[in-house]
């Protein structure tokens, strides 16, 4: 699907048709609430696709420009240059009515939202559209999705990389050629409302310091305190409250916001508190002591076992690792299926159609890539009842191709089962002269010679329910290290869906609250985990693992609908992996849960040994969100 350069007018396409002003800024840094931008640029396009407008500016931040390396701007350079505040209302006259669009927009409309609140100003945007969001639904035959590689694809001049100016007017070419192959596709734009869900003055307390000491357990009666132990306060204390967690947190003390089965000790001076906090700690046997107890026992707090110096363990029930690891990227077959502890929740669901039950020895087999007659198709499947969708996706996969939940440039042939010949998309699939199969051809599938990668995209790993890949070492600190799982269903979907992370310790549980990342708290206070609002039906979760503290064992990325529906009524959702928002993916997967389930776990990246593992989970549960958080120990106010 080679494309020659996109021409300017976008008239006949009436459905796209909207006043856009694209943006561009370059930041000294990557936190919006603590960095400051150091230009900033904005092109307005009329909804025909002719430029209508243009102004860019470099700032004066009043800070360190943070790395000169990557955009050049040095204090000398910027010195002289108007603050933000003094060019805000200009920027907004250029914004007011229109659909920001930017590459990777949450990260320009963020820092936008903070310097206009810096300045006292509303900033007057109601849409955004991600260009980045945007051709991850088109899916050009591309080895990444960088601004710069798209710009060549497309046929769009780059003149200088990194310098705000250029780069929005390389982002109006490249939305231009979006917008065409969008309607080729007949694909719904990813419009985000704004401002969004993740609230862009969300400003995380100061980084908690993390425990340096695994929890030993639960505190013995007329026992001595142990560094590790998990301790939590409640009720009034003659002590303040801020006081006694800082002495607590000397001592190398693990001091809680919240009780849970792990829980080694509850401070209070009232026994029969009626507190949740109280209630949970009675509930699940934790050993209540007074205040004068605790302030006792922080006199001689024995010394515990580091983090650092204990052997890092895989997940829970993981069998171990065969004595020749494999190269980071290389797909291993499923370990044993995780399931955390979920008192008082309903059993995980079993496999579905098709699946195989991890076996008690399925992590000790290594899988070389996926290889078969569909390897390197990405197969859709239109129609069929829920069990009967199921069963044909997961059989692409057992036959080395990756199921696809929505109509892209990548598809490659599509299977209608029953009830597919109504799908609205089928009239455009016979106008893209797609391959159409019915459900037989799944059997002995006879296709033309695999596509492969395609304009040099190497294809992802494809990985089963369960299938692990290893993932490579962190090389420092930095964005390169980022890691993102993101999660996208069907573009048809009406009701909501939420993707949400927890960094968990060795206990399977939150060190404390704040690393319950979800739309309401869209990143840790060390910000090493943040969730990106994509689209309306797609959400990055990204994460940086190289700074992770010593006590994250593990991040676990879940879904969660919001309402009534169940998974059974999305379908399907597809996961990719990989080193940043817009590089090329190393793992895919499309995972189903069954007919009930509201929550489901959708991957896990966790330590074994030096290294960190990518499992696909695909886990689902019948309770809500508020009981996934609690049964990882995190403190939800009913």
């Amino acid at each position: 699907m080679s494309l020659a350069p996109a021409a300017p007018d976008l008239s006949d396409l009436r459905d796209y048709a909207f006043e856009w002003a694209l943006v561009d800024v370059e930041a000294s840094g990557l936190v919006p609430r603590r960095d400051r931008v150091l230009s900033v640029a904005v092109v307005t396009l009329g909804p025909d696709g002719a430029q209508t407008g243009e102004f860019s500016t470099l700032l004066d931040p009043g800070c360190d420009p943070g790395p000169v390396h990557v955009h050049g701007l040095t204090a000398e350079r910027l010195r002289g240059a108007p603050a933000f505040d003094q060019v805000a209302e200009r920027i907004g006259a250029l914004l007011e009515g229109r659909v920001l669009v930017a590459h990777n927009a949450q990260f320009d409309y963020d820092f936008l939202a903070h310097e206009f609140a810096r300045a006292r100003l509303r900033l007057p945007v109601a849409r955004r559209l991600c260009t980045l969001a945007l051709n991850r639904r088109v899916d050009p035959p591309t080895g990444d999705l960088k601004l710069g590689t798209l710009a060549a694809h497309y046929g769009v001049p780059q003149l200088q990389a990194h310098d705000a100016l250029d780069d929005t007017r390389v982002l109006a070419g490249v939305l231009r050629a979006s917008l065409r192959q969008a309607a080729r596709l007949d694909l719904p734009l990813p419009l985000v409302a704004c401002p969004p869900r993740q609230d862009p003055q969300f400003a995380p307390k100061p980084p908690k310091t993390p425990c340096a000491f695994r929890n030993p357990g639960r505190l013995a009666p007329g026992g001595p305190l142990v560094q590790g132990m998990k301790v939590a306060v409640t009720g009034e204390t003659r002590t303040a409250r801020s006081d006694l967690m800082l002495r607590g947190v000397t001592a190398g003390l693990n001091m809680m916001g919240s009780v849970s089965r792990h829980t080694s000790a509850l401070v209070t001076n009232d026994s029969a508190a009626d507190s949740a906090k109280a209630r949970r700690a009675r509930a699940e046997g934790v050993p209540v002591i007074d205040e004068s107890a605790f302030l006792r026992l922080l006199g001689d707090v024995r010394p515990g076992t580091s983090h650092e110096g204990a052997a890092l363990p895989g997940p829970a029930r993981a069998v171990p690792a065969p004595e020749t690891e494999a190269a980071p990227g290389a797909v291993q077959a499923p370990e044993s299926a995780p399931s955390p502890a979920l008192p008082a929740v309903p059993t995980p669901r079993a496999p579905e159609p098709g699946e195989a039950a991890a076996g008690p020895h399925s992590g000790t087999k290594r899988a070389a890539k996926p290889r078969g007659p569909l390897s390197g198709r990405r197969v859709l499947v239109l129609g069929g009842t829920h069990p009967e969708a199921v069963a044909a996706r997961t059989r692409v996969v057992e036959l080395g191709g990756a199921a696809a939940i929505n109509l892209s440039a990548g598809v490659t042939d599509v299977v209608v089962l029953d009830g597919g010949h109504a799908d609205r998309r089928l009239a455009r699939i016979t106008a893209l002269l797609l391959p159409v199969h019915d459900a037989a051809w799944l059997l002995a599938p006879v296709v033309a010679e695999a596509p492969g990668a395609v304009g040099g995209r190497a294809a992802a790993h494809v990985l089963p329910r369960g299938g692990v890949v290893d993932l490579p070492l962190p090389k420092g600190r930095g964005p390169a290290d980022r890691w993102t799982v993101t999660a996208s269903w069907a573009q048809q979907t009406a009701c909501e869906i939420d993707v949400v992370a927890f960094v968990l310790d060795e206990d399977e549980q939150v060190s404390f609250d704040e690393d319950f990342v979800f739309y309401g708290a869209p990143e840790n206070p060390g910000g090493t985990v943040r969730l990106l609002g994509d689209g309306p039906t797609e959400q990055t979760v990204s994460l940086d693992l190289s700074t992770l503290p010593p006590s994250a064992r593990k991040v676990v990325v879940a879904a969660a609908i919001d309402g009534s529906p169940a998974f059974g009524d999305v379908g399907a959702l597809h996961i990719v992996s990989g080193p940043g928002t817009s590089a090329a993916a190393l793992a895919q997967a499309t995972l189903d849960a069954a007919t009930t389930e509201r929550t489901m776990l959708l991957a896990e990246i966790y330590r074994r040994g030096e290294s960190w593992r990518l499992r696909a989970v695909g886990q689902g549960y019948d309770h809500g969100l508020d009981a996934l958080a609690r049964s990882y120990g995190v403190d939800v106010t009913d």
